[in-house]
């Protein structure tokens, strides 16, 4: 298991017990078992670099007040469900941790300039030989 470099603090997480939805018999009219995590980001520990970041994802699960919203109900077990949004919410947090190398942008070769150029005028003289044949 890889340990993440900024863990979420749990006590900055609000969980909240709903209704599942789908199959499920008579457990899933009875006993709420999905979990609502919800997780304001703002309000977090989390370094603001990180901060920053998460709040600019194009994510629908992040709200424009900067709460992140989550539901999970594969599970039939709350504790599991519970589980399971934190490990959600920990992977998206760790999906912004990591910088994106930065592209150097290269030049073309002289090589491959001579043989693009080569191409084009072959490329050239085949299409000029499909004219019609002047007699």
């Amino acid at each position: 298991m890889i340990v993440p470099s900024f863990p979420v603090d749990e006590k900055e997480v609000t969980f909240t017990a709903i209704r599942s939805q789908g199959a499920g018999g008579q457990n899933v009219n009875k006993v709420s078992s999905a979990i609502h995590l919800r997780f304001d980001i703002r309000a977090s520990s989390l370094p603001p670099e990180i901060q920053e970041r998460l709040l600019a994802l194009h994510d629908q699960r992040i709200t424009r007040d900067g709460v992140v919203v989550m539901k999970a109900q594969a599970h039939r077990s709350q504790e599991k469900n519970r589980e399971d949004a934190l490990r959600r919410l920990q992977e998206l947090v760790d999906s912004v941790a990591v910088l994106p190398r930065v592209r150097r942008p290269t030049r073309p070769t002289r090589g491959s300039q001579k043989r693009r150029l080569e191409s084009k005028a072959t490329r050239g003289l085949i299409k000029a030989a499909r004219g019609k044949v002047v007699e």
